[in-house]
């Protein structure tokens, strides 16, 4: 915490007879015109000013914010708290577990290994839609998921009793973001520092690329990767640009037909559009007060899909009004009202702000929408989503390869499937080209491609399916869930279906699996339930489920069919994200909708619709019945939700969040300061970080004879180097797995199993479609092993273990923009167990470098306009790196000489540019690490 206040910033504030420490942001001259995210950051600095790594000249240079500049100034932020998902979250509490019995062997005190931050684990990714359409799907859905991932439970329940300042929401409870906003989220933080009652801006990094949802509620954060979230629960900063500030103007108000999901599907084209990568996106003028908090939350969650780092709204009265619908408390409410205007945070659309760039939407203009089918910016107006798909089926009726491989916002959302990576843009990237919407051409045509298949089901269906078929309606992801006038706009609009007689196609897997326990319990009060179980929209699961992937096998007679024929089918889901065969593997098309909708197009049954026209069925007297005559009427949902739901919901399911239902508590769980690891355990493993370590830090010493893993192109991605999907048997991972017993069925994906390192050192630069240049024409994880004669193919990893035996340190050597993509720590933690030292690049992307520091890994930088191929590497070369051991001194040199010498005997030297850029990351370095750094400092 702060010692040293150069401005006089601190001060006291007394609210209804409480006073709180608080650093006043009028202490400097220019805070007044910052926009407000920018605001949340300098009190940031401000309070945690210590004259090394946060100085008054940062503190500065953030007050004298110029909103013209392009980002170059680097500054430190603390976050407050870190939340987590059971995907990204597991090897976080993996280390802080090894951590604990590091600091046993070095004869400290275990329990004093607690994170310094807040931490909330919520475990959401791990349900499946197994079963559905029934009333007991939810319990089956349930018993499987843990029969799938006890393991995993068994060590998060251990951490949650171990650990103080760590919560975790047991499965079945609700999706992180969700919960985050309707609970966890404080606003305002308040903590205890040198005895007095310090309060400041909630401020929240989590690891998961969504987490931007609780921008909606005025607190500043985002997705973030497991290393620099392992930092901050340690207390540690996190490295960022000052970034560029987007103004959005919102005026007018949502038109009746149209709904918050068409608003955020415009807003995503809109930014899309515009351009904001690595930008900050805030939401000012008349209409924010018009915009509920609901709505805020579903625009907030998107800002992974516009490219921007946050999508922020300023705090005012329905921020307040939202806290105490949600159960928070007096004092809570009273506290963040008093602090927001004192600090001159409170939203006033009179004030003049300052922005870099400007956008502006007036909300009456906004249609009812759908986006696909494959990105979410390519919004298409309800009325033309007929005439859209007679273009796009054509280049799906045969199939595409549309494999993700680049930097694109696209691509890094595509790759980031099931684990829901944070992106790893910083404030210097921009956008590329590719992120664009696409321009609409389309009108229906007569030729669209027709195949329709008869399909008999064993329970006596029967039914044709075509291209275009409907095949998964899934009303799913907080983005949505989070929002009860959309929620309960599809539950009216299944009552009026119902009464009209009219009945979701046979052939389409229907299923809602809300964000939190809050949904059932308005839904029940308000009597809608039966309508939408008779459409078959039952509860399955309280997850992230559809919206990253877990959608489920569809039935197999329909997904034998889809594969035989080569159909094009399609899924309507109410999430944030829908590339091709990720939603599930069965369907090419993918298509984003508001709840409501995704229940039309189960009536419907296929794209190849148009709902102005086409009756969705006939009522009892046998008269057409069109969406507009069962469309929910924007006041009588409002007048359902005003009598459905109460804040004694909330406080009633979030009373005892923590609890978990009687799977989680009759889990047999170790118990202890420290866990018992399992030697059979494939999920969760004791990884190696620590071991021979000592109270003292080793002199780190110069690199001598490491040889060459891998020579990389440009644009290396975090998911190159470590990827989050599935993989076969005969690859090292899969090797690994069988040796232990695992089925082939039973691997899951790397995702599921980042708690083990043994399963992703063995995934560590095995993604199949990277290439190494040591090798022609070979792609996947393969490299040459020079331990042996002539240099043979060998996969990377056991050409890694013998470069081990052989005492043989080793360097990668990379192109430009090594590291881009999702912000991946088993991307840097994967390369150091390999044994690699240093990379050697062209450039890097900002958060992988400083990953790569943060597990002892040197990022060196080519001497400018050089590359490996400008000066001559073919990867074949010995390396000696010198000059590493005057960090030993306390001193950061600013280059390495590089010497590498040929099998020839021949030499090429150069001075590499060494990327250690602040003082913090220098001290990482020496220490061998992030985490054995914190460790010194707590054993000590």
């Amino acid at each position: 915490m702060s010692t040293v206040d150069s401005f006089g910033a601190k001060g006291v504030l007394d609210v209804d007879g409480t006073e709180y420490e608080i650093f006043r942001l009028n202490a400097l001259e220019g805070a007044a015109k910052l926009p407000y995210s920018l605001k949340v950051l300098l009190e940031n600095l401000l309070r945690t000013e210590d004259g090394a790594n946060i100085t008054s000249e940062h503190i500065r240079a953030l007050a004298e914010w110029d909103a013209e500049a392009e980002p170059s100034i680097e500054i430190q932020f603390t976050p407050g708290r870190v939340i987590m998902q059971d995907f990204t979250g597991v090897p976080c509490i993996v280390d802080l577990a090894t951590m604990r019995e590091a600091v046993a062997d070095l004869g400290g005190d275990p329990s004093r290994v607690n994170p310094l931050a807040p931490a909330e684990l919520v475990i959401d990714h791990s349900v499946q839609i197994d079963a559905f359409g029934t009333a007991d799907a939810i319990e089956r859905n349930m018993d499987i998921e843990y029969q799938r991932n006890g393991e995993r439970y068994q060590f998060l329940r251990w951490g949650q009793t171990a650990f103080d300042d760590f919560k975790v929401v047991p499965p079945g409870m609700g999706i992180v973001h969700q919960v985050n906003i309707e609970n966890l989220a404080r606003v305002v933080m308040t903590r205890e520092v040198d005895g007095a009652l310090r309060a400041y801006p909630d401020t929240c990094v989590g690891t998961d690329s969504h987490t931007t949802m609780e921008n909606g509620l005025g607190v500043l954060g985002w997705g973030v990767g497991g290393i620099e979230a392992e930092a901050a629960m340690l207390g540690q900063p996190i490295s960022m640009l000052i970034p560029r500030v987007v103004g959005f103007k919102l005026t007018g108000e949502i038109p009746a037909g149209a709904t918050a999901t068409d608003v955020v599907l415009t807003i995503t084209e809109m930014l899309r559009e515009h351009g904001v990568v690595g930008k900050f996106v805030e939401f000012y003028g008349e209409g924010v007060g018009a915009v509920p908090l609901a709505n805020r939350a579903t625009i907030g969650n998107m800002s992974p899909e516009f490219g921007s780092t946050a999508a922020i709204f300023p705090i005012d009265d329905v921020t307040l009004e939202y806290l105490r619908l949600t159960g928070r408390s007096d004092e809570q409410v009273a506290l963040v009202e008093a602090y927001v205007k004192e600090q001159g945070m409170w939203h006033d659309s009179s004030e003049e702000i300052t922005f870099s760039e400007y956008l502006e939407l007036d909300l009456s203009t906004v249609v009812p929408s759908i986006s696909g089918p494959k990105r979410p910016q390519d919004r298409i107006a309800l009325t033309e989503a007929k005439a859209q798909f007679h273009e796009d089926i054509k280049n799906y009726a045969t199939h595409v390869d549309d494999a993700a491989s680049g930097d694109t916002v696209d691509d890094v959302a595509a790759q980031s499937f099931p684990a829901s990576d944070a992106p790893g843009y910083t404030a210097d990237d921009h956008q590329s080209e590719a992120d664009r919407p696409r321009e609409h051409h389309a009108h229906a045509e007569d030729d669209r491609p027709v195949k329709q298949v008869p399909v008999t089901m064993p329970d006596g269906r029967e039914f044709e399916l075509d291209h275009g078929a409907v095949s998964i309606a899934s009303i799913t992801s907080c983005t949505n869930t989070s929002n009860p006038s959309v929620m309960m706009a599809a539950a009216v609009l299944a009552r009026n279906a119902v009464e009209k007689g009219l009945k979701a196609k046979p052939w389409v897997k229907t299923s809602i699996a809300p964000g939190s326990k809050v949904v059932t319990d308005y839904y029940e009060k308000s009597g809608l339930v039966p309508a939408l179980e008779e459409l078959g929209f039952y509860i399955v699961g309280y997850g992230c489920t559809t919206c990253i992937g877990n959608s489920g096998p569809l039935e197999e007679e329909i997904s034998q069919a889809i594969q035989d024929n080569d159909l094009a089918v399609t899924s309507v889901l109410s999430g944030n994200r829908n590339f091709e065969g990720r939603i599930n593997p069965d369907v090419k098309m993918n298509y984003l909708a508001s709840p409501p909708l995704v229940i039309a197009y189960a009536l419907a049954g296929n794209m190849d619709f148009d709902f102005e026209t086409e009756p969705l069925g006939q009522d009892a007297e046998g008269n057409d019945v069109y969406l507009k005559d069962i469309w929910p009427d924007p006041a009588e949902v409002q007048k359902i939700i005003d009598s459905s739901i109460d804040t004694e919901m909330f406080t009633r399911e979030y009373g005892t969040i923590f609890d978990g239902d009687e799977r989680w508590q009759n889990l047999d769980t170790p118990t202890g300061k420290t866990f018992e690891w399992n030697e059979q355990s494939t999920y969760v493993r004791k990884p190696p970080y620590f071991e021979g370590m000592t109270m003292e830090t080793t002199p780190v010493e110069d690199i001598t004879g490491a040889r060459v893993l891998l020579k990389l192109g440009d644009s290396v991605t975090t998911d190159h180097i470590s990827p989050a999907g599935s993989f076969k048997s005969d690859t090292p991972a899969g090797k690994y797995l069988i040796e232990h017993g695992v089925e082939r069925k039973d691997f899951n994906s790397y995702g599921s199993r980042r708690g083990n390192h043994e399963v992703m050192i063995r995934g560590t630069f095995a993604n199949i479609r990277i290439k190494n240049q040591l090798l022609d024409g070979v792609e996947g994880g393969f490299t040459r092993d020079f331990t042996r004669d002539g240099g043979p193919q060998e996969t990377v990893y056991d050409a890694a273990m013998n470069y081990k035996e052989a005492g043989v340190p080793l360097v990668v050597l990379g192109g430009k923009e090594y590291g881009s993509g999702s912000s991946r720590d088993w991307a840097a933690k994967g390369t150091s167990l390999l044994g690699v030292r240093a990379v050697i690049a062209q450039s890097y992307e900002r958060i992988h470098r400083s990953n790569l520091i943060g597990m002892g890994v040197l990022p060196l930088q080519f001497p400018a306009g050089e590359s490996a191929e400008s000066l001559g590497l073919d990867g074949t070369e010995s390396f000696d790196i010198q000059g590493v051991t005057a960090l030993n001194e306390g001193t950061t040199p600013k280059t390495l000489k590089v010497v590498a010498t040929k099998e020839d005997g021949a030499t090429v030297e150069f001075d590499a540019v060494l990327r250690i850029d602040t003082p913090g990351e220098a001290d990482y370095y020496r220490n061998g690490g992030i985490l054995q750094y914190v460790l010194r400092q707590i054993a000590k």
